[in-house]
C-alpha cells in the first residue's frame, strides 16, 4: 500500500497555528482512517500529544521537509461526514473565522476532544473461528461495555478496527460515542422476567399461596416483559424489597438500562392531516414537481400572509420526504417558537423527530445529536444551529419566519443560516423552502433575479379575514389630554374583549418598568459604569440593571451631579405596562411574557399552556409573542408603541418596523371570531406604519427597495463590519486609524474617487463602550465582484496582521453582511 498523508486540524486557537498540518499515514491505519475521524498525534518541537481531525486524506504532497506521524487512530467511524466538513471549510472562507472556530457548529455537542467511543457486547453466544474476533468477543465477555482505547491497549490486535467493524455489521457488538467527561450516559433501574423461556404456572408455583403482592406483581411484569423499576413502583404501588425478593427467588432480575434524555416531558396529543385548500395545494405540488424532477430549481420562498397555513404544507412536504427516506431539518428563528412548532410535528410524525435548541441541557442536546447521527430519526425541528444536524440523506431544509434576525449568529463563525442552507442543499442535492409573511428585503429581491422561486398563499386558511387594524395618534390623544400609555380607543376595546370572555396581546419591544432614570433639574442620565449605556429600572427588584453587562446598582434618590431630588424614571418598559394593565383592569387574569419572565426552564411553555387554555385574559410581550402563536380566542391586539425599533440608527429600522408590527397584529383572529389591533404611534406618515397597518408587503418593498440602492445597501452591496475594541482608549482609535488606511488605500485604487462611499469610519461605535471596552466601527461597502479580494485583504491586515500593526490587548471583530450596524 502506498503511503498516504493527513491533512490535520489540531485544536489550538493561536492565530498563527490556524491551518492544516500534514502528517504521515503509516500502512497500519492506513486502511481504516477516514476523513472525519480523531486521531492522535506529535505537536512541536517538544512532540507534545495531542488530538486533532482529518480534514483531508491525498495521495501526494508538496512538503519536502520532514513529516511525523500519525500516532493512533480514535475512532471506528468518522464523527463528522465529508459533506459537513466541506461546508466547515466554506464557513472558514465565507465568514473569515478559524478552521477551529468554523468546525465547532459541526462537531458532536461540548468538547470534541472529550468524547469517547464505546464497546457494547449484543450477542454473548456468538462463536467464530476467527482468532482475532474470538479475542475480541472473550474480553467483551468480561467487560460488556468498554472504552474503545482501552480495548485497543489491553488486546494490542493489529488492524483491530478492520474485526471490530466487521463485528459491528455483523450486530455482535455495539460502537457508540458519549461525553463521558461532562454528560453520563443516564441509566435507570429496569426489571424484567430472569428468562423468556418462563411458564406462568412455575411463577405461581414458585412464590406459593400467601405471598398475594409478589404474585400480583410478577403477573404484571410477566404481561408487560419489561419496565422500569420507577414505574412499577407506582403502577403497583409497592416497595423495592418486594421486588428484590421476587429476584432472589430467581423470578425477576434487576438490571440497569441506558435511557436517553428526551427534551419533551409531556405528552403530545396527535396532530391530525389536514386538507389543503387550492392555493395550498398549488404551492406544495409546485415544490413536489421540483423534487420529483430533480431540477435545478430547488430554492423556494412561501410569501403567505399570516395564518395562510405555511405550517401544514410544510408538514406535508415533510411526509412527502419519510415516503422517499428522506431526512428533513425545520428551523425555527429562537427557543420561543419551538413549543408549539414541537407540538405540530411530534403531534404528526412521533418518534421521528429529534429536538435541538439552545435551552436543552448539554445531556439532552448530545442525546438528540446521537439519535440524528445514528439515523434513528428522520426529521429535526430546532433554532439556528439544527441547520448543522448530522442527517446522512438529507432532502430537505425548512426556515420558518425567515426573515428573523436571529437566524445570524452574533459569534464566531457568524453564519447566516440561509446562506449555511443554501450551500448544504447544494452539498446534498437537497430542497430549500423559506417561509414567511414579511420577507428580509434580500430574499424577496433574490425572487425578482429569479434565484429563488417565489410562491404566494394571499387568504388565511378558511377565508377568514385579516383583523382590522386601527391606526392611533398619539400625539393627537395628548392634546386631547390623554396622557396615558393606553389610547381611548384601546382601552375601550379591552373592556368590549374581555366582556365578550376573549382573549388580548399587549405588545411593546422593551422590557423592564421603565428606559431611564434622569434628573430633571441638570439632565444626569443613569448609566452602567462599564458600558456607558443608560440602564433600565426595574421596579420589581427596585434596581438599575444594565441590558449589556447585567450589572445592577441601586436606585439614586438624590443626583450624583447636582443634588436634586428631582431624579426620576422616565419612559416605559412590559414590567410598567404590567403593573397599569392590573390596575385598570383589575379583574383580568394578566400575565408578562419577556426575557425577564421566561428565565427558569419551561416557564415560556407554561405561559403558553395557560394561555392556550384560557386561563389568561391579557398576555404582555415584547417581540417574543409577535410571530408564531396561534391562539384562537385572541380577538385584539394592541401595539403600544410601534415606533419603538423606527427610531434606531439603522438602515434596517423601517423594515424590522414593518416586520414586527405586521407579524404582532398576525396574532389576531386566527380562530373563528374576527379580530381587531389597535396600532398607538407618535408616527403615523411614516411609509413603514402605514403598509404595517395594511399588511401590504409589496408597497412597503417597493418603497424601501430604491433608498437601499441609492445609498448603498444590501441588496445591492456587501457590507463588512471590523469592530475594533479594547480598554484603552487611545490604542483602539489609533489601531482603527491604520486599518481605515490601508483598507481606504486599496477601496480609493477600486472606486476611485467614489472610494468615499464605500467606506464609512473610522468612528466610535453607536454603542461607544460596552463591558469596559471601547468600541470603533470601520464599514466597508463592497459590490460582488469584489467581495472576494476583500476579504482576502481583511483577513491579512486584521486576522493574520501581515502589516505588523500594534494589536496587543486589543480584538477585532468582523461580521459580513451584518443583521445591525448598531
Amino acid at each position: 500500500m502506498s503511503i498516504k498523508y493527513g491533512k490535520v486540524i489540531v485544536d489550538n486557537r493561536a492565530s498563527k497555528l490556524d491551518r492544516l498540518f500534514t502528517y504521515i499515514i503509516d500502512e497500519s491505519i492506513g486502511n481504516i482512517i477516514e476523513e472525519g475521524m480523531r486521531v492522535i498525534v506529535p505537536f512541536g518541537r517538544g512532540n507534545k500529544i495531542v488530538k486533532g481531525i482529518v480534514i483531508h486524506i491525498e495521495e501526494e504532497i508538496e512538503e519536502n521537509y520532514n513529516l511525523k506521524s500519525i500516532i493512533d487512530v480514535l475512532d471506528d467511524k468518522p464523527i463528522v461526514s465529508k459533506k459537513l466538513l466541506e461546508l466547515g471549510i466554506w464557513m472558514k472562507n465565507e465568514y473569515l473565522c478559524s478552521y477551529i472556530e468554523a468546525l465547532q457548529p459541526i462537531l458532536p455537542p461540548g468538547d470534541y476532544k472529550k468524547v469517547y467511543s464505546f464497546v457494547n457486547i449484543i450477542d454473548k453466544k456468538y462463536k467464530t473461528s476467527c482468532i482475532e474476533e474470538k479475542n475480541i468477543m472473550e474480553y467483551l465477555l468480561k467487560e460488556e461495555i468498554v472504552l474503545l482505547e482501552k480495548l485497543k491497549k489491553d488486546l494490542n490486535i493489529r488492524n483491530i478496527n478492520k474485526y471490530l467493524n466487521d463485528l459491528e455489521e455483523k450486530k455482535k457488538i455495539e460502537i457508540t460515542i458519549d461525553v463521558t467527561t461532562t454528560v453520563k450516559k443516564k441509566k435507570e433501574k429496569w426489571v424484567r422476567l430472569k428468562s423468556k423461556d418462563l411458564q406462568w404456572e412455575y411463577i405461581d408455583s414458585i412464590i406459593g399461596n400467601r405471598a398475594h403482592r409478589q404474585r400480583a406483581i410478577a403477573e404484571y411484569i410477566y404481561n408487560k416483559k419489561e419496565m422500569a423499576v420507577t414505574q412499577i413502583l407506582e403502577k403497583m404501588g409497592t416497595t423495592l424489597s418486594t421486588l428484590r425478593n421476587l429476584e432472589k427467588k430467581n423470578i425477576i432480575v434487576i438490571f440497569d438500562k441506558e435511557v436517553h434524555r428526551e427534551p419533551i416531558k409531556r405528552i403530545i396529543p396527535r396532530y391530525r392531516k389536514h386538507i389543503l385548500n387550492p392555493m395550498q395545494e398549488k404551492v406544495f405540488n409546485r415544490i413536489v414537481k421540483a423534487i420529483d424532477n430533480k431540477s435545478n430549481e430547488n430554492k423556494f420562498l412561501i410569501h403567505g400572509i399570516t395564518g395562510s397555513g405555511k405550517t401544514e404544507i410544510y408538514l406535508q412536504l415533510v411526509e412527502e420526504m419519510l415516503s422517499k427516506n428522506k431526512d428533513s431539518i425545520i428551523l425555527v428563528p429562537e427557543i420561543s417558537l419551538t413549543p408549539q412548532t414541537i407540538d405540530r410535528f411530534v403531534g404528526r410524525f412521533g418518534d421521528e423527530v429529534a429536538i435541538l435548541h439552545s435551552r436543552l441541557s448539554q445531556g439532552e442536546r448530545f442525546d438528540q445529536w446521537r439519535k440524528i447521527k445514528e439515523g434513528k430519526v428522520k426529521i429535526v425541528v430546532g433554532a439556528r444551529s439544527a441547520i448543522f444536524a448530522p442527517f446522512k440523506n438529507l432532502g430537505l431544509i425548512i426556515i420558518d419566519e425567515e426573515h428573523e434576525s436571529t437566524y445570524k449568529s452574533s459569534q464566531n463563525p457568524k453564519y447566516n443560516t440561509i446562506e449555511v442552507a443554501a450551500k448544504r442543499t447544494e452539498l446534498d442535492s437537497a430542497i430549500l423552502v423559506l417561509g414567511t409573511a414579511t420577507p428580509s428585503i434580500e430574499t424577496y429581491y433574490k425572487t425578482s433575479k429569479k434565484e429563488i422561486v417565489l410562491l404566494e398563499l394571499t387568504d388565511r386558511v378558511n377565508r377568514r379575514k385579516l383583523p382590522k387594524v386601527l391606526l392611533v395618534d398619539m400625539r393627537k390623544e395628548l392634546e386631547d389630554g390623554n396622557k396615558s400609555v393606553f389610547s381611548r380607543a384601546l382601552y375601550e376595546e379591552i373592556i368590549n374583549t374581555l366582556n365578550s370572555g376573549k382573549q388580548v396581546i399587549l405588545f411593546l419591544n422593551r422590557r423592564g418598568f421603565s428606559t431611564f432614570v434622569t434628573c430633571r433639574k441638570c439632565g444626569y442620565v443613569a448609566k452602567c459604569n462599564s458600558c456607558d449605556i443608560s440602564m433600565t429600572y426595574y421596579r420589581n427588584i427596585n434596581k438599575l440593571r444594565c441590558h449589556y453587562c447585567g450589572a445592577t446598582e441601586d436606585v439614586p434618590s438624590v443626583c450624583p451631579v447636582c443634588n436634586s431630588k428631582y431624579i426620576k424614571h422616565f419612559g416605559i418598559g412590559t414590567e410598567k405596562i404590567e403593573e397599569l394593565t392590573k390596575e385598570l383592569f383589575p379583574k383580568a387574569r394578566i400575565e408578562r411574557m419577556d426575557s425577564d419572565t421566561t428565565i427558569s426552564k419551561g416557564s415560556y411553555e407554561r405561559i403558553l399552556r395557560k394561555m392556550k387554555n384560557k386561563e389568561i385574559d391579557i398576555l404582555i410581550g415584547t417581540q417574543m409573542i409577535s410571530k408564531g402563536l396561534d391562539f384562537e380566542d385572541v380577538t385584539l391586539v394592541g401595539i403600544i408603541a410601534a415606533d419603538t425599533t423606527l427610531n434606531l440608527p439603522d438602515y434596517k429600522s423601517p423594515e424590522k418596523s414593518f416586520q414586527l408590527v405586521t407579524q404582532v397584529a398576525g396574532r389576531s383572529g386566527r380562530g373563528d371570531y374576527p379580530g381587531k389591533v389597535i396600532l398607538q404611534t407618535y408616527n403615523p406618515e411614516h411609509y413603514s406604519i402605514v403598509y404595517s397597518k395594511n399588511q401590504d408587503y409589496i408597497s412597503f418593498y417597493n418603497a424601501e427597495i430604491p433608498l437601499r440602492k441609492e445609498f448603498l445597501y444590501p441588496p445591492f452591496i456587501n457590507l463588512i463590519s471590523i469592530l475594533i475594541y479594547g480598554e484603552d482608549k487611545h490604542k483602539v482609535g489609533k489601531l482603527s486609524k491604520d486599518i481605515y488606511n490601508i483598507i481606504g488605500r486599496e477601496i480609493y485604487n477600486i472606486y476611485g474617487q467614489l472610494y468615499i462611499n464605500h467606506i464609512i469610519g473610522p468612528n466610535p461605535a453607536p454603542l461607544e463602550k460596552i463591558k469596559n471596552n471601547f468600541r470603533w466601527q470601520i464599514l466597508l461597502k463592497i459590490d460582488d465582484e469584489n467581495i472576494k479580494s476583500f476579504k482576502t485583504l481583511v483577513k491579512w491586515v486584521c486576522i493574520q496582521n501581515k502589516y505588523n500593526l500594534d494589536m496587543d490587548n486589543i480584538k477585532l471583530s468582523i461580521d459580513i453582511n451584518p443583521n445591525s450596524i448598531l
